[in-house]
Order: structure tokens, then C-alpha cells, then sequence
């Protein structure tokens, strides 16, 4: 028996944050997927299994839960080369992560949201999704011009502020509809990403 949960929505990128660093650190668990509007989520809503009320959720051996992606990210990530401990290489790992929350996730994923789940199609007027293409191509064009001169996103080898950004990023273009063409340092990134041992990808789904 595995000593942690992960209640994750399959279909979404801050769920598939945590399931790729458990696969690139080599870690069992047990896996619950609570797809978007189903009874099996309105269940755990109504168990409490969602402390925050959202997923994904990392529930502990002795079940305690852990909210918010990237909050999951910086608990699995303690005490392995994910996560440095010198102070300022940590806070410029945190600092990429805050800004994937406040900034990249709510323009690069919000436009795929509403691309791809039935009950938000309404709210993907011409005018949005404009905005949020330019808005997007903005965000990633920050990206661009750091990953230009770095391999990594935050520091010089590879951190959670790296699969931070990676789960919605590689499937801004699919998904998204961003045009990624424009932006070859993020591809490379991609790849390199792609290509550390025990990468998974976001339909790799656990039984």
C-alpha cells in the first residue's frame, strides 16, 4: 500500500504537475482521478477530501491534504535537486512558480479551458479569446526571452519552477491554440523537459 494520495483532475495541467514530479522522482502513490463535473468529484467535495475546494489534492499517510499545485510541487520537491537549498536560488525557483499562478495560468490555461470543456464554451466569445491569445503570446514571449540564454527556467539545472510551467506550456498550442512556432527557445525546452528520465506526459493517466 502507498503512503500518499493524489486526488487529481486527469484532463488538467496544475493536476499533471504533480503526477509528472512524482513520476520523475520515482515515487508510488495511489491515484484518484476526479475528471471535471462528475459524481465522483462532487463526492469528494461533499468527504472534505478537498480542503480548498479544489484539485489537486496530495493526501498524506496520516491525511493530512495538501492543496494548490504548486504548494505540492515544494513538498515533494524538499531535500531532492529539484529544489535548491541555497535562499536566493530557492526565491528565484518560488519566484517563476508565483508568477506561473498569477500570470501564465490564468491567460495560457483559461484559454484552453474554454476551448476545451463543453460548460465554459459560453464564455468563449471572438472578444476573449482574442484577448487572451494576445495576453498569452505576451506571457510566453517572457518565457521565450529567458529560456533564449538559459536551458531552464528559474536557475541552472532543473526545479520545480521548470514543471511549473511545463504542464500548461506544452500543450498551449494544441490545447490553446497559441501559436508556439513563434517561440523556439520554449520548444527546445520542451524537448529537454520531455527527455529527463520518468517524464510522463498528460494523458499518461495511472491506473
Amino acid at each position: 500500500m502507498t503512503e500518499l494520495t493524489l486526488y487529481s483532475m486527469p484532463s488538467s495541467g496544475n493536476s499533471y504537475k504533480a503526477r509528472l514530479l512524482l513520476s520523475l522522482l520515482g515515487i508510488d502513490y495511489t491515484h484518484v482521478g476526479l475528471e471535471y463535473e462528475t459524481p465522483a468529484l462532487a463526492k469528494a467535495h461533499r468527504d472534505s477530501e478537498l480542503p480548498l475546494g479544489k484539485l489537486p489534492v496530495l493526501k498524506l499517510a496520516d491525511g493530512t491534504g495538501i492543496p494548490e499545485s504548486n504548494a505540492i510541487l515544494f513538498y515533494l520537491a524538499e531535500g531532492t535537486n529539484w529544489l535548491p537549498d541555497d535562499p536566493v536560488q530557492r526565491a528565484k525557483v518560488l519566484a517563476w512558480m508565483f508568477w506561473e499562478q498569477n500570470q501564465h495560468e490564468g491567460v495560457i490555461a483559461v484559454r484552453a479551458a474554454l476551448l476545451t470543456y463543453a460548460s465554459r464554451a459560453h464564455l468563449a466569445t471572438p472578444e476573449r479569446l482574442s484577448e487572451l491569445l494576445d495576453n498569452g503570446h505576451a506571457i510566453l514571449q517572457r518565457m521565450e526571452d529567458r529560456l533564449a540564454n538559459h536551458d531552464w527556467i528559474a536557475i541552472d539545472t532543473p526545479s520545480i519552477a521548470d514543471i511549473s510551467l511545463y504542464a500548461y506550456t506544452h500543450s498551449a498550442g494544441r490545447r490553446g491554440g497559441f501559436e508556439m512556432a513563434r517561440f523556439p527557445a520554449i520548444a527546445r525546452w520542451l524537448d529537454r523537459i520531455a527527455a529527463l528520465p520518468g517524464h510522463v506526459g498528460l494523458d499518461d493517466i495511472p491506473a
